[in-house]
């Protein structure tokens, strides 16, 4: 969801790593009040070394460091980690299976549709996900297939507008309701049943008759 894993479909993956290179040397990272800048710090210096631990470990693992954004080499106060890219990563790593919340990108190699679909499955969270292609007929059985509460088609990031409920499935999901949309209104409403039955005047029923002042 926060674009933190690449699954790349062979062959592709190549000239996709390198493209990804090629954006990331150039980014801009800076303070976020100039307009100049592209990305900011992290909120705190603990945080950045726990990402930056990530990346050690990640390297420690046997992932291809193609960026390491470690020392990126910026003035002035701010707890400075840049964009960072490893290739050729593994399911079982620690980027892979934990969720990172900092600028480390991983690229994760498969042979096929299926072998991508595949793994996306396998995991344990299921909150978004996304498809990018020219092929509708690709684009459309991973929609069908992929077990993910919000899927992108060439949408990055897949939240959906707030009239649709946000959420994901798995150990993505907490309790049994998404935010927003439908399932929102359901979850904020104490919602009363009434069941009724009114027999025929003709059968004089009687029953509560409520007068109200001007009512004969």
């Amino acid at each position: 969801m926060a674009i933190s894993v690449v699954v790349a479909v062979d062959p592709i993956a190549d000239e996709l790593v390198a493209k990804i290179t090629e954006r990331m040397r150039v980014l801009r990272v800076g303070d976020g009040r100039e307009p100049e800048s592209e990305m900011g710090p992290l909120v705190t210096a603990a945080h950045r070394e726990r990402v930056a631990g990530y990346v050690d470990a990640g390297v420690e693992e046997g992932a291809e460091l193609v960026v390491d954004g470690r020392e990126p080499g910026i003035a002035g106060d701010g707890f400075w980690l840049g964009p960072t890219l490893f290739d050729r990563v593994r399911p079982e790593m620690s980027i892979y299976t934990d969720e990172i919340f900092g600028p480390v990108l991983s690229v994760v190699r498969v042979e096929s549709f299926e072998a991508a679909v595949e793994l996306i499955n396998a995991g344990h969270y299921g909150n978004g996900t996304a498809v990018f292609t020219g092929d509708g007929g690709a684009a459309r059985r991973f929609t069908a297939e992929v077990e993910v509460g919000m899927v992108g088609v060439n949408v990055p990031i897949p939240v959906p507008v707030g009239y649709y409920s946000f959420g994901g499935w798995k150990d993505s999901l907490f309790g049994d309701s998404h935010a927003y949309g439908p399932e929102a209104f359901h979850f904020f409403t104490r919602r009363k049943v009434i069941t009724s039955r009114w027999p025929s005047p003709a059968t004089g029923a009687g029953g509560v008759n409520l007068r109200f002042p001007g009512n004969s």
